[in-house]
């Protein structure tokens, strides 16, 4: 009997290790997997605690090692923590320091770190200081870390164009300060003054010109482009009404025309009434339509606006292949009266759409494998700081100058800002609330509790 009490806690004492060694092993399997394979699931409106497309694109996408340095206190990690190591489980090539300038200041010294909250990206060679804890500057300045050669940016100014340093609502200011995140340099281009195209441009903008184009300086823009060059030509529509009209500009329309894009002298109004749930006018078309090309691939979920716009038609020339980019709504048209101030639609006369408004197309030159590339649409009015910031029109905008530079690895959906869930009530309902909760629910719990006693009085 004892014998067998034995052999039987031997064998307990045997399960009992077996088991607690599973155990364990299951354990060990299970955080070595959710080390190496970490997943979460963000259920907010606009995947606020998810990295964008465009910052999973770039860190997936390392060669080489690169590193995130952040300098602050250590009461301060785990907030960065909450977005940096975000960024290092998408890639082994990606790591992050952590490091405290009280702790380590010969390390702070080294880097020039003056303010708490520092961070620098370093890629080989390379450092870049992000501004800010956010994903936009940690991301623009991996991008800005990791590209090579200068690409130049350059407006064409002179002739009514919108302007970089313009801080109004027509002004381009909020576009420089986004092209210069993406590491890219702005410069202004007067053709008026000197028609030559400089070659350190890498992409010419002509964003709404009022006035006519001299022929000289046309040319030069169409040699530019015909030799290689890369041009984003935006042109609103030949309003007439108001103070300031809009020229046909026929010298730049002819130069287009050559070129397979076919601006039409119409204004297009939308009139399928989504655009008013986001506060826009009929002659705001809203684009939910996008097609296949490289620029617009990713955008089938956003929308973009464009303000005073006017279709374009497209077609294949010799030695040019283009393709639309995106169309209007069904419920859009497009009016040939351009001289009032008042639009109204004419079912009768007007066209029905829907209509393209932007293109893109690229020019063979027939020597070294080299090729022009052209995007063209009929607003200006996308790029503004009025209107920039709308949903989509920040990524089409840099979308359309990633393709143009040939910097197709970076064309995706850049960060957003975190979406504002302020809840905003009128005096009426702000008395409502205050009347039921303050008053009328006090009153309730009284006029019960008065009941009880009263029935067990």
């Amino acid at each position: 009997m004892q014998s067998w009490m034995k052999t039987r806690q031997t064998q307990y004492a045997g399960y009992f290790v077996v088991y607690t060694v599973v155990i364990l092993a299951v354990l060990g399997a299970a955080n070595w997997l959710a080390n190496r394979h970490s997943t979460a699931y963000d259920s907010t409106s606009n995947k606020r605690f998810s990295l964008a497309d465009q910052t999973e694109k770039v860190v997936r996408g390392l060669k080489n090692n690169a590193k995130v340095l952040y300098f602050s206190g250590k009461n301060e990690f785990p907030r960065a923590k909450d977005l940096l190591d975000r960024y290092s489980a998408l890639s082994p090539k990606l790591s992050i320091e952590y490091i405290d300038p009280d702790a380590k200041p010969t390390v702070a010294k080294a880097y020039g770190v003056r303010t708490m909250g520092t961070i620098f990206v370093e890629s080989g060679n390379k450092r870049e200081e992000a501004r800010s804890l956010s994903e936009e500057e940690v991301t623009s300045a991996l991008i800005r870390a990791l590209k090579t050669g200068e690409r130049m940016v350059c407006f064409v100014s002179g002739s009514g164009e919108h302007t970089l340093e313009d801080t109004g609502r027509n002004g381009l200011s909020s576009l420089k300060e986004l092209v210069e995140k993406n590491n890219y340099k702005t410069q202004v281009l007067k053709l008026v003054e000197s028609p030559a195209i400089p070659q350190t441009c890498t992409v010419v903008v002509v964003s709404g010109p009022r006035f006519d184009y001299t022929q000289p300086a046309v040319d030069n823009l169409d040699k530019f482009y015909k030799e290689g060059g890369r041009v984003l030509v935006a042109m609103d529509p030949p309003l007439g009404a108001g103070k300031e009209t809009i020229s046909d500009n026929p010298p730049l329309a002819k130069a287009l025309e050559g070129w397979g894009f076919t601006l039409q002298k119409n204004l297009l109004l939308d009139t399928s009434g989504v655009g008013q749930l986001f506060g826009l006018s009929e002659v705001v078309p809203l684009v939910t339509t996008y097609e296949s090309h490289l620029i617009v691939r990713d955008m089938k979920d956003s929308a973009t606006a464009f303000p005073l716009a006017r279709s374009v038609d497209v077609k294949n020339v010799p030695n040019a292949t283009n393709e639309k980019l995106f169309s209007t709504s069904g419920n859009s048209f497009a009016t040939s009266n351009l001289a009032s101030a008042e639009i109204r639609i004419n079912p009768d006369k007007d066209a029905k759409g829907p209509f393209a408004i932007g293109a893109a197309g690229q020019w063979t030159v027939g020597k070294d494998n080299k090729f022009g590339r052209a995007v063209v649409v009929g607003s200006s009015g996308f790029m503004a700081n009025s209107i920039i910031r709308f949903n989509g029109n920040r990524d089409l905008v840099m979308n359309m100058l990633n393709w143009l530079s040939s910097d197709e690895d970076l064309i995706s959906i850049r960060p957003k800002d975190p979406a504002d869930r302020r809840l905003s009530l009128t005096r009426s309902q702000m008395r409502t609330v205050f009347y039921s909760s303050v008053i009328m629910l006090p009153l309730l719990v009284i006029a019960a509790g008065l009941r009880v006693w009263w029935q067990r009085r």
